[in-house]
């Protein structure tokens, strides 16, 4: 039926309603009112946006939005509701991971329909998979493999795909340029031994010239998801594993982790200040950037703000990929980085998918690199001269992110939290000299194998 005809019928009903009989007469009563509904919904459907989901309310679990991630966040998804004709809602998280996911629980327990899309972090998908939707229901099979499959694998749980890549982290080995060249060193390390024996070259010179508070290497070794990430790393590339294994095989207890925190413990004090124990990502990058460190583990964000004009190191560093556990070992880079889901609670899944469809396009995720240099979860995109125009040092970053070791997350579910703690713990007092490496691996096998029993 036209929208003309279909108006005239309606108009009819409002105009002439003595052609109807009585309302107190329930079938004609009845009969009149569906015409009047039929006819303003079919009406309200030709003359809407032709978009999918066009007229839903959706409210988006974003960034938080005191910081400019979250800006940016919150004025493309605005610009998806303009553009589709739905109405979005802003929902700022808090700027803490373990608040956020204790948030994010509530409504879940809840089974509330108040959030249709959450940002969610890449070791929480054992936890959000069943309060999410499936989401291979709205991406075709050629989207998903656009997508690193490292994190499409940890984003699947029991072969339901919890929630989409956004943008991705991965840890980097940041070095001095200048300093290496002025002690002879042509490369970056290769190995962890290596490191150690060019950073305790480079410190004891860099004193020796009037630097006392100079360190050859920096990280984050404090008791949190900052450490358990580095050890992560230090391990697997000794060739131990990453705890548990997909099969849900507790390996973490075995020669080459031993080594892997043996060695991490010999670089505080020596290569590394004592307080490098109490170190987040954020006490670890003042250090470097300060310029007072030769080497520096951490994530992507502290490229772009080292090489701020104002930095005193601007110009005098460039990133790798992490060191080998000996000339047998392996690089590593430990996993991090955000996921877009749709709540399993959701009154309006389509239009919330179609935002999600929006914001991890390829489109979105350039905007995304080269306005605020987060790290897209599309390949392609490192190979994009405008990319690469404002992030140089992407060109080193494709092997990193193809090769990235993912946390035992999406094996353990919801008792990863445990798992992690438990582990952080151990490493932190292998590292403060309260336990000796033995004694830690063997206090997490104890947890691990519990939980996954």
């Amino acid at each position: 039926m036209s929208i003309p005809a279909l108006l005239i019928v309606t108009s009819q009903v409002q105009s002439y309603p003595e052609r109807f009989p009585p309302m107190n007469s329930p079938t004609h009563s009845l009969r009149r009112n569906a015409i009047l509904w039929f006819g303003s919904l079919v009406v309200a459907s030709l003359i809407a946006p032709s978009v999918f989901g066009a007229g839903a309310t959706i409210r988006f679990a974003g960034d938080s939005d005191v910081g400019e991630g979250g800006r940016w966040t919150r004025a493309v998804a605005e610009q998806w509701a303009e553009k589709t004709g739905n109405k979005l809602e802003y929902i700022s998280r808090p700027n803490d991971a373990s608040a956020t996911l204790q948030l994010f629980q509530q409504y879940w327990a809840a089974k509330s329909p108040d959030v249709d899309v959450f940002m969610v972090d890449v070791i929480w998908q054992g936890i959000a998979a069943p309060h999410s939707v499936d989401l291979k229901k709205y991406f075709k099979d050629d989207e998903i493999k656009a997508y690193f499959p490292r994190i499409i694998e940890n984003n699947t749980v029991k072969g339901k795909l919890v929630s989409i890549p956004w943008f991705t982290d991965a840890g980097l080995l940041y070095y001095r340029t200048d300093l290496l060249e002025k002690y002879g060193y042509k490369e970056p390390p290769k190995t962890w031994e290596e490191l150690a024996e060019m950073a305790k070259k480079i410190q004891d010179g860099e004193r020796q010239a009037g630097k006392p508070d100079f360190q050859g290497f920096v990280f984050e070794g404090k008791a949190s998801e900052s450490v358990t990430c580095n050890a992560i790393e230090w391990i697997y590339s000794y060739g131990g594993g990453v705890i548990v294994e997909p099969d849900k095989k507790v390996t973490i207890n075995n020669p080459h982790a031993i080594k892997a925190l043996e060695t991490a413990k010999s670089w505080v004090g020596t290569i590394a200040p004592p307080g490098v124990t109490t170190y987040g990502e954020e006490e670890a990058r003042n250090v470097w950037q300060a310029g007072n460190a030769a080497f520096m583990r951490n994530w992507p964000y502290a490229y772009s703000l080292g090489q701020d004009p104002k930095s005193v190191i601007s110009g005098k560093f460039d990133v790798t990929v992490l060191p080998k556990g000996g000339p047998d070992g392996k690089n590593a880079a430990c996993l991090g980085g955000w996921q877009l889901m749709v709540s399993a609670y959701s009154k309006a899944p389509d239009a919330a998918a179609d935002l999600v469809h929006y914001l991890t396009s390829e489109e979105l995720q350039k905007k995304h690199a080269v306005d605020i240099s987060l790290l897209p979860t599309l390949p392609a995109l490192y190979s994009d001269a405008d990319v690469l125009a404002k992030n140089p040092f992407y060109k080193n970053l494709l092997d990193v992110l193809k090769n990235a070791v993912a946390r035992p997350s999406t094996v353990t579910g919801a008792d990863y939290n445990q798992l992690s703690t438990a582990f952080f713990q151990n490493v932190n007092k292998v590292l403060t000299g309260g336990a000796s490496a033995q004694e830690a691996v063997s206090q997490v096998e104890r947890v691990a194998k519990r939980i996954v029993r």
